[in-house]
């Protein structure tokens, strides 16, 4: 498809308006995605970080409960 002006490629032949907000629905969901999968990512590690902590802070009170 050619067009002769940016007008005309902006208005797709009248469907322009549909073209372009289904362009503009896609990119919001795909960065909607982007951000989710981070933010899961971050929560995750946070949690894994969390755990291994409790892990640390439960080993060193057991050696300290078996010294006494």
């Amino acid at each position: 498809m050619k067009f002769d002006t940016w007008s005309a490629f902006w208005a797709m032949g009248g469907y322009g308006f549909y073209v372009w907000l289904s362009f503009g629905f896609t990119l919001v969901t795909l960065l909607a995605i982007v951000w989710s999968t981070l933010a899961t990512k971050k929560s995750l590690l946070r949690e894994v970080k969390q755990k291994q902590q409790r892990a640390q802070r439960r080993k060193a009170a057991q050696k300290l409960e078996n010294t006494l």
